[in-house]
């Protein structure tokens, strides 16, 4: 089973993943597919959107004769960034609550 995964959710994966270094849209695809199913094609969209809002900015830089876009967080990246952990971390500890709490009387149940 797959759970959706909001737009807002993917802003915060993506901000998470640049803040440990600037890099580039295939290697930011392959961290966050590690943990939830998202292809490429669902990436860019994401990454205009934070280029436009100014939470990223991107640069090209030579690999093997090609150009390659690197994105790097900007303050305004920063900023958003620990908003989405702080509502993230409360959003989480709700849902863990609500989830455990069943399982917990479920398995008591039998």
């Amino acid at each position: 089973m797959v759970f959706p995964v909001s737009s807002a959710l993917l802003d915060a994966l993506v901000l998470s993943v640049v803040s440990a270094e600037d890099t580039y849209g295939y290697k930011i695809t392959q961290e966050i597919t590690s943990a939830i199913e998202m292809s490429e094609s669902t990436l860019y969209p994401v990454l205009r959107r934070l280029l436009k809002s100014g939470s990223l900015t991107s640069y090209d830089k030579e690999f093997l004769g090609r150009n390659r876009r690197y994105y790097k967080i900007t303050a305004e990246g920063k900023k958003l960034l620990k908003e989405y952990r702080s509502v993230w971390i409360d959003y989480k500890a709700q849902i863990d609550d609500i989830i455990g709490r069943n399982a917990v009387a479920a398995r008591a149940a039998g």
